[in-house]
């Protein structure tokens, strides 16, 4: 089958295939927490594998921040071609956290906060852990939920001419509505690393007791 006719397949039912890629991204995420089988696909991390990881996760939603900011940026200058490299960029970049995130859950573990620091400039006021809180679930609520307007948005992208997204489909609008979400989501969650791994200290649960115990999506 050729790439073009795959193209127009995907472009009659942009629909179906969010629909499909969203059960594929959910049902990958969901498995880490909480299939076994799945979990066990992965290999045993330690927790120096863990905290690399966290850190290059940190670092590519950073990056995929920029990205998806000067993609907004160029669309209302009307710059169409460099929005969609940004955009493409973008989701790739996310493939790439996915690849990260994915292994480090299942096999290694998650982290806890605690409000101490090894820094003592490092304010422990009592409502900065309820602030993280608030941050992390807000961030999670947000991964979750944009996920499939995100991914109307790029099928709607990677399948229609210009023209056509301008007058005959909802990207402009989905799109509006995915990078806000997205871009919100993914600023809260370096905010919350950066809390979690440099500013405060944390307790670390092996991924034998997070499969068990089902804590809270790391950061």
């Amino acid at each position: 089958m050729s790439t073009a006719s795959v193209r127009d397949r995907a472009k009659e039912r942009a629909g179906a295939v969010t629909v499909l890629l969203t059960i594929v991204g959910y049902g990958a995420v969901g498995g880490v927490f909480l299939v076994p089988q799945f979990q066990a696909l992965f290999p045993t991390l330690t927790k120096g594998t863990v905290d690399l990881l966290a850190h290059g996760i940190a670092a590519v939603n950073t990056v995929t921040v920029v990205t998806l900011s000067l993609g907004w940026y160029w669309i209302r200058n009307g710059e169409v071609k460099k929005h969609a490299a940004a955009m493409t960029t973008s989701f790739v970049l996310i493939l790439l956290f996915l690849g990260m995130y994915l292994p480090k859950v299942a096999g290694g573990g998650t982290k806890e906060f605690v409000l101490d620091s090894s820094y003592a400039w490092v304010p422990l006021w009592d409502w900065v852990y309820p602030a993280y809180l608030v941050m992390l679930a807000i961030h999670i609520i947000l991964s979750v939920v944009s996920v499939p307007v995100v991914l109307y948005a790029i099928v709607l992208g990677l399948t229609h001419t210009e023209e056509e997204l301008r007058n005959e489909t909802p990207h402009r609008r989905v799109g509006r509505i995915a990078a806000s979400a997205w871009i919100l989501s993914l600023a809260l969650g370096v905010v919350t690393y950066l809390l979690l791994n440099h500013l405060y200290d944390s307790t670390f649960a092996a991924a034998e007791a997070a499969a068990v115990l089902l804590p809270a999506l790391p950061v």
